[in-house]
């Protein structure tokens, strides 16, 4: 199995990713969108980890930040109806450690808020995987990420804000402004979502 590839990253795409390794092979990894958004510029280093699908007609490697995202991927995979498409689409939409505590809450809305998951798959999701994620220790974040940031990324989905757009603006509301109530943390992202 391949567990990580280190190279230099020669091709970024937003679905995929080519690495060089320094013995002179290249490969080529699908990742998720929170991925591409951390990558590194074309020409640098750069270490994924990876996960790697075999198929009967196809070896699939996908690429990801760091162990965490790769062990929500492989549960995901374990989830009934759930493939390597719909894994990324999760991983893309949610950041893996706001995912994993969507499916361990049964956060059904976060869930249904991601493309392609209606409501019997976010609820065979939480059903299927919220014990095969306990031993999967999830980040508090930057700036004390906690119950106020929950419940900001939760009010702005609930507004109608895709979740990836939430959360980018809440962590650079945090990033620019330091940690503040949740109704703070709200008004102030909402200038970086209109």
């Amino acid at each position: 199995m391949i567990s990580r590839v280190q190279g230099i990253l020669v091709a970024r795409e937003l679905d995929r990713v080519e690495v060089m390794t320094p013995g002179g092979v290249a490969y080529e990894m699908h990742i998720p969108r929170t991925v591409f958004e951390n990558l590194p510029p074309v020409g640098k280093d750069v270490t994924l980890r990876t996960y790697l699908v075999v198929r009967e007609d196809a070896h699939l490697l996908f690429g990801f930040l760091d162990e965490m995202e790769r062990q929500v991927f492989s549960r995901l995979l374990s989830a009934s109806g759930v493939g390597p498409r719909l894994a990324l689409s999760l991983l893309s939409a949610l950041p893996a450690g706001r995912l994993v505590r969507a499916i361990r809450e049964r956060d059904i809305v976060a869930l249904t808020a991601v493309s392609g998951v209606g409501k019997k798959t976010a609820e065979r999701l939480a059903l299927d995987l919220a014990s095969r994620l306990d031993d999967i220790a999830v980040p508090v974040g930057p700036a004390g990420k906690g119950a106020g940031v929950e419940e900001a990324l939760r009010a702005l989905t609930v507004l109608g804000f895709p979740a990836p757009e939430a959360e980018r603006a809440v962590r650079e509301t945090l990033r620019e402004e330091g940690p503040m109530p949740a109704q703070e943390l709200i008004r102030a992202s909402l200038t970086r979502l209109k």
